[in-house]
């Protein structure tokens, strides 16, 4: 996921976003556990886009306000 694709988003699809990356990083982390994880690269990749997703949440919120 790219950051202009996020900037696209609005506030709520951010949050639904944020949501959706959330669940799938719990169920990587039950895959890694239970040792059926095939791909484990995409563990920092969900990461990075959550980390992605609330900078940019945060962004338009101060935009917002100002």
């Amino acid at each position: 996921m790219k950051a202009t694709d996020v900037r696209a988003l609005s506030a709520d699809q951010l949050n639904e976003q944020l949501a959706s990356l959330k669940k799938e990083q719990f169920n990587l982390r039950f895959q890694k556990a239970t040792g059926q994880l095939e791909k484990s690269s995409r563990i920092n990749e969900v990461r990075k886009d959550i980390a992605r997703v609330k900078t940019i949440a945060r962004q338009k919120a101060a935009e917002a306000k100002a």
